[in-house]
């Protein structure tokens, strides 16, 4: 009797963990690479030219899952996003794709044995767990817009603390759009330097001038927080 809601909460983890194995089983990874996408950037173009609105949800669809498993890559993924399909139309699908992504693993690490995935958060779990108690909105929206953490270990994490699908969709929505928009930006300007064979890294998106507006755009997130903590000490 209990095998069956034991076997129906561990499968869902199984699947995910599975998937991430099978992934590295198969070779995948070797697709997530700058010069994977110089090698293939041809079809890539003309599979998006003639179906634009298929390549456009394979592209959600795929983005989802390689976050929902937790596969590593997810940067020079939206800088494919911004090569194939512009800036803008890159970062709504990457943020669409990325979102849905992250709340499946949320939604499964809080409904289904979140063991496995809370020992993987490792140490991490303690050092959030404060940020989350009284201001898991805000909190969050840091964490997206500054990456303190793994990605990996923010998706999963606000499950263990009570935080609510609600806050952490809006979060996480919000928070990602500013660095997606950067690389997306990488993305819809390298075609030249594909064809030159010149080297691109994922670390050249990140100037000094994008890093200042990343924090300050942390900050401001804070802002609230530090004016209910002033009201409390006044109070």
């Amino acid at each position: 009797m209990l095998g069956g809601p034991l076997a129906r909460r561990v499968a869902p983890v199984a699947v995910l963990l599975g998937g991430l194995a099978l992934f590295f089983a198969l070779g995948l990874d070797d697709y997530l690479s700058i010069e994977a996408l110089r090698a293939h950037r041809v079809e890539l173009v003309g599979f998006v030219a003639a179906r634009p609105v298929a390549a456009a949800l394979a592209y959600v669809a795929i983005y989802a899952l390689a976050i929902a498993f937790s596969v590593p890559g997810g940067t020079i993924m939206t800088i494919s996003g911004g090569f194939l399909f512009g800036t803008w139309l890159a970062t709504g699908l990457t943020v669409i794709g990325a979102t849905a992504g992250a709340c499946a693993v949320f939604t499964i690490a809080k409904t289904s044995l979140g063991d496995p995935l809370r020992a993987r958060a490792g140490p991490w779990l303690k050092r959030m767990e404060h940020g989350f108690g009284a201001n898991a909105f805000n909190y969050l929206l840091v964490l997206r817009l500054v990456p303190l953490f793994p990605f990996f270990v923010v998706n999963i994490v606000p499950a263990f603390l009570g935080v609510r699908l609600g806050v952490y969709l809006a979060a996480t929505f919000l928070g990602i759009i500013p660095a997606t928009f950067v690389f997306a930006s990488v993305g819809a300007g390298i075609g030249s330097v594909l064809e030159s064979g010149a080297a691109i890294t994922p670390a050249s998106a990140l100037t000094p001038e994008v890093i200042v507006a990343l924090v300050g755009l942390s900050v401001l997130a804070l802002l609230p927080v530090a004016y209910r903590a002033l009201r409390r000490r006044r109070g």
